[in-house]
């Protein structure tokens, strides 16, 4: 028993020591996991750093070639203008020294060109002066010709307004007295037909007078010969009815109607050449006015008859028969406005 214990207690126990080396090992192996982590960790954010830099760097760099590129377009633009500038400072010294030179020849010239200078001054002094005066006096002359035309266009506005009342009042005068003649033309019209009845009814129907119209027709030989102008007897005893119904009549007129009695004489178309009627138209005037005569001497006035001759020129039948040349032989009444 004692040495069962003694040889238990000889007996080496390593079991632990390899535990703590273990564990020694192992705190080691952490420590230097521990180590790494961190260095991995402070190097991450030093390569993240250097990114940053490096970004930041190359912004910079093109920042810098964007800079040196305008630089060197501004040091090319420079360049231009000094050249520019340089061959300006050239010509304006050519220039200075052709102003010296003619300076030098103008002072070599001395007072005479001097003193010519100065008139020529002088002289463009009173031109400018004159013309001076002639812009005023055309600028006075706008100023009187702007009135004037003021005036005139008032005038013509006032002219203009005034035409048209005068318009207004032509129109509405010319539209009562339209009215007036019409009345006036009716009343003659009247007049007319009740001449013309109260004829017929002294007259009868007798072949050698008729009516055509408004006019009454007497053939020539009611009141003359042939060829002659002077009035038969029975040519004025017509014409004593006539002037009686005519006498009548004007007395029932009003004062105010512009009648007249128009006596036209016609001829027909064979010539007649005599010393007392060289043409047809002599004979046909000369009719009438005989018949305005008896008919004026029988109380018709004379400011109410007239006379007119017409020749052969209006035909009431163009044949050359006997019956033609009689029938254009006449004498026509017709009771018209004057």
């Amino acid at each position: 028993m004692a040495l069962s214990r003694a040889h238990r207690r000889d007996e080496v126990n390593f079991w632990p020591g390899f535990v703590d080396a273990l564990s020694t090992m192992l705190i080691g192996i952490v420590f230097l996991l521990s180590v790494f982590v961190l260095g991995q960790f402070f190097l991450s954010q030093e390569l993240t750093g250097k990114d940053t830099a490096l970004e930041r760097l190359n912004r910079q760099i093109s920042e810098l070639t964007d800079l040196l590129a305008l630089e060197r377009s501004a040091n090319r633009e420079a360049q231009e203008n000094l050249a520019l500038l340089q061959s300006t400072l050239t010509r304006e010294q050519s220039q200075r020294s052709r102003a010296e030179g003619l300076l030098q020849a103008q002072a070599s010239n001395g007072p005479a060109q001097l003193a010519e200078t100065q008139k020529a001054l002088e002289a463009e002094k009173q031109l400018s002066a004159r013309a001076q005066a002639t812009v005023d006096m055309v600028n006075q002359q706008i100023v009187a010709m702007r009135r004037q035309l003021a005036a005139l266009e008032e005038a013509l506005s006032a002219s203009e307004a005034k035409d048209r009342d005068q318009q207004a009042r032509i129109a509405e005068l010319g539209s009562r007295l339209n009215v007036a003649l019409a009345q006036r033309v009716q009343e003659l019209a009247r007049y007319r037909s009740d001449f013309f009845g109260r004829l017929r009814q002294v007259l009868g129907t007798r072949p050698d007078i008729r009516v055509v119209g408004d006019r009454f027709v007497f053939q020539s030989e009611v009141f003359f010969d042939v060829g002659q102008a002077v009035l038969k007897p029975d040519g004025r005893s017509e014409l004593d009815k006539l002037a009686t119904i005519l006498i009548d009549l004007a007395g029932e007129m009003p004062p105010d109607i512009p009648w007249i009695l128009r006596v036209d004489g016609h001829t027909d178309n064979r010539p007649i050449r005599s010393a007392q009627f060289p043409s047809n138209w002599h004979l046909s005037a000369a009719r009438a006015i005989a018949v305005v005569e008896y008919l004026v001497t029988r109380g018709l006035p004379s400011d109410r008859i007239g006379a007119t001759g017409f020749g052969e020129y209006q035909p009431l039948d163009v044949a050359n028969t006997d019956e033609a040349y009689r029938r254009n032989r006449r004498i026509e009444f017709k009771i018209t406005e004057r």
